[in-house]
């Protein structure tokens, strides 16, 4: 901020002066720069320590970090877990990580406003018991329903953690430099977090039964939350008094439920089988309904309209639902060519993502740098290319080579992806909306992402078994699965080029509608004295 040049009193100033002779110039600008007293969970958020206001935040990045291992556990270790429970192929085996980001993403859609309305402190915390309960029983479920019902059931703690944990960040900081960051930080964790997930799936599975990998995330789990309980101030929600509309929620969680499982459940018993039209004839009767319920009757609906009109912020969802599909389906028939083709083991397999976690984190703090000096579009972009190039990669090279002709750029360009289009939509949403409807912005961001990844297994899943001559010809099937995911990439590019205009961000502290009457009468009044 430019020195202050002090001019003679001036009636636009003279009242407030006089009102407040012990406050000086500085002291009004101080809290003009504060955020408005809505956005404090409570006072004593602001006198916290220095000390615990950085454990709270690597905490906070934590809480994205540690489910996203447990996805990534899904992702290395998959096939290995299948085999143990009778189960072959990547088509098939897919449920493993594709039952944990279905329930993650479904209920994602609901968890944010949970926390608007009960708290985002008390929600992310319940989820994280909710979380550890049932990592925990994940390690004694010897058959593949069982396991995948409980991958299911730990799936919905993590839907009810990070959103919640996005909603900490977005009522807590304003928009500028820290968010931006802390944004990147936290979305660095989804690629960071797979990676090692991955890699202890490969070390563990190795070394010891499947099992202590369950085990081992459930400690990793009760360190990080119960710490996180300890440090995190309590808050005052900001729609208590309002109330969750069940009705909605539950028309809507059912659809992307039944809609995922059909095309989850399709590569493993096909379409002949009689509940495979009647689930997807379900699930498009559940979506109708809850448009209409949420338009017509509910009064106050878990994904208002009002998000939708930002301009270009249509385009921008389908850009981020199509990008993560094809990132799905790339980390998936990677970790399956190498694997089933090359007979790579679990662990190796895993090291060769190691170029994911470096580039990824890397990656975070670009997109972070570039919001204030990049329009949204063109991030995002870079997010969509960098997947698509990956893809013509891995889907062109031969079935046997070495790392390092294809593996490796490969991995190195898409890890671009994630953190591209997630910043960038994250701080979209968490800069447009009002500070009531942080969790459900939240919300919508980590469905798209997460609910995305899930169904896009399900489709590839469904082009490879169509086209890889009845299991006759392997490679021929995952390079089907990986056009898949190129087209996907493609059709995200185009969109972002020809729908999505958003202006760079370059913002620093409250602006607008998030502040207060009184503040907005300091600034004036402050404006005046400059």
């Amino acid at each position: 901020m430019a020195d202050f040049i002090l001019k003679p009193p001036s009636p636009c100033h003279l009242p407030s002066v006089q009102e407040n002779e012990s406050e000086t110039v500085e002291a009004i600008v101080e809290k003009s720069e504060a955020p408005p007293l809505e956005y404090r969970a409570q006072d004593h958020d602001f006198s916290t320590g220095q000390a615990r206001k950085r454990a709270i935040a690597i905490l906070i990045v934590l809480t994205n970090l540690v489910p996203m291992i447990s996805f990534g556990l899904g992702i290395g270790g998959g096939l290995i877990i299948g085999q143990s429970l009778g189960v072959d192929g990547p088509s098939q085996a897919a449920w493993i990580p594709a039952s944990y980001s279905l329930t993650s993403g479904a209920f994602v859609l609901m968890t944010g406003r949970l926390g608007s309305i009960y708290g985002h402190r008390n929600i992310l915390l319940g989820g994280a018991g909710w979380w550890i309960v049932w990592s925990f029983i994940n390690a004694f479920c010897n058959n593949f329903i069982a396991f995948n019902t409980a991958r299911a059931l730990s799936g919905i703690g993590a839907a009810m953690i990070v959103p919640n944990a996005i909603a900490v960040i977005g009522t807590t900081l304003p928009p500028g430099k820290m968010r931006n960051l802390s944004l990147g930080f936290f979305g660095a964790g989804a690629p960071v977090g797979g990676w090692l997930g991955a890699l202890f799936a490969g070390l563990l599975a190795e070394l010891t039964p499947w099992k202590w990998l369950f085990i081992f995330m459930a400690i990793l789990g009760l360190i990080v939350f119960g710490s996180l309980a300890l440090l995190l101030p309590s808050e005052d929600p900001p729609s208590k008094s309002e109330q969750m509309d069940w009705v909605g929620s539950i028309l809507g969680i059912s659809g992307l439920i039944s809609f995922n499982f059909v095309w989850n459940q399709a590569p493993t018993v096909g379409w002949d089988t009689p509940y495979e039209i009647a689930l997807l004839i379900t699930a498009v009767i559940f979506f109708v309904a809850f448009g209409v319920w949420e338009h017509k009757f509910a009064q106050h609906p878990i994904l208002p309209l009002s998000i939708f009109r930002a301009p270009s912020f249509l385009p921008l969802v389908i850009v981020v639902l199509f990008s993560f599909m094809s990132y799905g389906t790339f980390i998936w028939y990677l970790v399956a060519w190498q694997q089933e083709v090359r007979h790579w083991s679990a662990l190796s397999t895993s090291i060769g993502l190691t170029p994911i976690a470096i580039c990824a984190a890397f990656a975070a703090f670009i997109a972070a740098w570039l919001i204030p000096r990049l329009a949204a579009q063109w991030i995002l972009a870079i997010g969509a290319l960098a997947v698509l190039v990956a893809q013509i990669i891995l889907a062109t090279m031969p079935a046997q080579q070495s790392y390092w002709p294809s593996v490796f750029p490969a991995t190195v360009i898409q890890s671009f992806c994630p953190d591209f289009i997630f910043t960038a939509a994250a701080i979209i949403a968490s800069n447009s909306v009002k500070k009531s409807e942080q969790g459900i912005a939240g919300s919508l961001i980590g469905t798209l992402q997460l609910y995305a990844t899930s169904i896009g297994l399900g489709f590839a899943g469904f082009v490879e078994v169509h086209t890889n001559d009845h299991g006759l010809s392997t490679v021929r099937g995952y390079r089907s699965a990986l056009y898949f995911g190129m087209g996907m990439a493609a059709v995200a590019l185009a969109i972002c080029a020809l729908g999505v205009r958003m202006p760079k961000d370059t913002r620093e502290g409250w602006q607008g509608e998030d502040t207060t009457p009184n503040l907005r009468q300091k600034t004036e009044e402050t404006n005046c004295v400059v």
